[in-house]
């Protein structure tokens, strides 16, 4: 995986999909409502995407990818 940000909320979330660490069926709820809703995040979204993706050791959003 690179070290670059992910543009959008969307490539995040199909990325931890797609990667080997373990979610919750929470998360995956989550990640999959993101994945296909283009609707911007609210900030408590975004803060849950940044710690998952924190802790499966992957890039941060671009500033300016909540949308």
């Amino acid at each position: 995986m690179t070290d670059q940000p992910f543009p959008d909320h969307r490539a995040a979330a199909l990325a931890l999909l797609t990667s080997h660490h373990r979610l919750s069926r929470k998360a995956g709820q989550f990640l999959g409502q993101l994945a296909v809703d283009p609707t911007p995040m609210s900030e408590a979204q975004a803060d849950w995407l940044a710690k998952l993706l924190d802790r499966a050791d992957l890039p941060p959003l671009a500033e300016g990818g909540a949308a």
